[in-house]
C-alpha cells in the first residue's frame, strides 16, 4: 500500500492542523457526551489530533489510518499504558463488532466508496451507536490543489439520505467552520466545514 501522507506525516502537526482539528473535537463535544465505558474508532487518525482527545473520555479507542507514517507519530505520542488499539489499514480491516462510537475528521472524503464504509460502519457498531463525521461541503477540487481525490466535499442532504439507507438515523448536520485557504496563488478562498452526528437505529 502506497502511503501517500509519508512526507506530510512529518510536518503534520502544525498550527493551522491543530487549530483546524480542535475546532472539530469542541463542535464534536458540543454535540456529543462520550461516555467512559464506550469504544470508540477514529477513522484517518492520522497522527491522533483528535483521538488523544477523546481517549480520557472513553474506554478505549481503535485508531486507524492508511498512513504508516502518520501512525508512527502517533505511537511517538503514546506511552504504552493507553488502552489502545493501532490499526494500519482501511476502516474494512477491523472486523469486530464491539463499536460504540465512530468519528472522523476531515477524512471522509478519502473514501471511495461511501455506502460500502456506511454499510461496514453497521456491522461493526453496537447498537445505538453514534457516528460523527467532520468534513467539507462540496466544493471545486481547490481544496485539494485539484489532486485527484474520491470525493471534493459533500451534499449533507444527499450524505445524510446514504446514512439512513445503511441503517443510521441522522441527528444533525450542519457548519462548524469556515476554512480559509490559497484556491490558487493569490487567490484565497472559503471552505465550509460542517458535522454531521447520526445514531444507529
Amino acid at each position: 500500500m502506497e502511503d501517500k501522507f509519508a512526507q506530510k506525516a512529518l510536518d503534520w502537526d502544525n498550527p493551522e492542523k491543530m487549530k483546524m482539528t480542535d475546532q472539530f473535537a469542541e463542535a464534536m463535544f458540543r454535540n456529543i457526551v462520550p461516555q467512559s465505558n464506550w469504544k470508540a474508532l477514529e477513522i484517518g487518525a492520522g497522527t491522533g489530533l483528535v483521538g488523544l482527545q477523546v481517549l480520557p473520555k472513553v474506554k478505549s479507542v481503535v485508531f486507524e489510518d492508511t498512513s504508516e507514517a502518520m501512525l508512527g507519530i502517533l505511537k511517538q505520542k503514546l506511552n504504552g499504558s493507553e488502552n489502545v488499539e493501532i490499526v494500519h489499514g482501511e476502516v474494512f480491516d477491523y472486523q469486530n463488532k464491539d463499536i460504540d462510537l465512530v468519528f472522523s475528521c476531515m477524512a471522509f472524503h478519502h473514501l471511495p466508496d461511501i455506502d460500502k464504509a456506511l454499510n461496514h460502519l453497521y456491522e461493526i457498531t453496537n447498537e445505538k451507536a453514534t457516528i460523527v463525521v467532520g468534513d467539507i461541503r462540496f466544493e471545486d477540487g481547490s481544496f485539494h490543489r485539484f489532486e485527484p481525490i474520491p470525493h471534493t466535499g459533500f451534499d449533507t442532504n444527499q450524505l445524510s439520505e446514504q446514512f439512513n439507507k445503511a441503517g443510521f438515523e441522522v441527528k444533525s448536520a450542519e457548519t462548524y467552520n469556515i476554512l480559509k485557504r490559497e484556491r490558487v496563488p493569490g487567490i484565497m478562498a472559503e471552505y465550509e466545514q460542517f458535522i454531521l452526528v447520526a445514531e444507529k437505529k
